[in-house]
């Protein structure tokens, strides 16, 4: 029978959030990401030495766990019906402190799922959360200049495909809310308006819900669907770390990527399954 050290759980609290951030960079899932940092704890507490650095050994167990799941996901995710998108981070609780920044923004996870496994790896952790590539190493399994190798290459694609956001928030907040206004009234002239020319939509039901099946591209199709599916109003929240959106009736979310007071990218999430921090 496996020795149980009893530990205090005080750095388990004091962990958690940014582990719990890491396995979510990874996974894209708040729950799988949540289980993944419980089972971390729970092989710490079984282990018959404790590391000196438990943070480090924490980190790079999660990883290794999350890389795990990941690659377990990418069969399923291939077989998904439509559109993939992350359970998005709604108003996060302040007393779990699982708090993100745009660097997690729903647009950045599409780019983040052409990754490998082991590139988005090397990335989210080096680039994303900081961790030196001796841990890296050690969580990818392979040499500390291969996961250079591999961030770098991710860094490239990233920086090749991912929307680049405007920083100041609360003009990101004035696109949003118009865009609201717009949607709710079904004005099309309205969306335009705020609509970049080549914006991208894209939704996610996962096969339960009616959504789009392919990612739609262009203002004037954009704002026809949009107008087209509009029921209820919006509630104005953070999503991922940035204005966002929730519709209550039916329900889903808006990540919504604005550059030059343009929205580039509209990510509606309605998957049941990935709405449970609405409930």
């Amino acid at each position: 029978m496996p020795c149980v050290v009893l530990l205090s759980v005080e750095p388990y609290v004091a962990f958690r959030p940014r582990l719990v951030r890491l396995a979510y960079g990874l996974l894209g899932d708040l729950q799988e990401s949540e289980d993944v940092v419980q089972d971390a704890w729970l092989r710490l507490t079984r282990a018959d030495e404790q590391p000196e650095d438990v943070e480090g050994w924490l980190v790079v167990t999660v990883s290794r766990l999350a890389l795990d799941v990941l690659k377990s996901a990418r069969k399923r995710r291939e077989e998904y019906v439509g559109p993939w998108l992350p359970e998005p981070v709604v108003d996060a609780d302040p007393a779990d402190r699982v708090t993100l920044d745009e660097s997690l923004s729903l647009a950045m996870f599409v780019v983040l799922e052409s990754l490998s496994p082991a590139e988005r790896t090397a990335f989210v952790l080096h680039d994303v959360f900081g961790v030196p590539f001796d841990q890296v190493a050690r969580a990818v399994g392979r040499t500390p200049a291969a996961c250079r190798q591999l961030a770098a290459r991710a860094r490239r694609h990233v920086q090749e495909r991912a929307p680049r956001f405007d920083v100041d928030v609360d003009d990101h907040k004035r696109v949003v809310d118009a865009f609201a206004a717009a949607c709710a009234g079904r004005d099309i002239e309205g969306l335009l308006a705020v609509l970049d020319p080549d914006v991208v939509l894209r939704s996610d039901g996962g096969g339960l819900v009616r959504a789009a099946l392919r990612p739609i591209s262009g203002a004037s199709k954009v704002a026809r669907f949009l107008a087209g599916i509009q029921q209820g109003g919006f509630r104005p929240v953070t999503v991922n770390g940035l204005p966002g959106l929730v519709r209550d009736d039916p329900p889903a979310v808006y990540g919504l990527a604005v550059r030059q007071g343009r929205i580039v990218e509209v990510d509606i999430v309605r998957n049941p399954e990935k709405l449970r921090s609405l409930r």
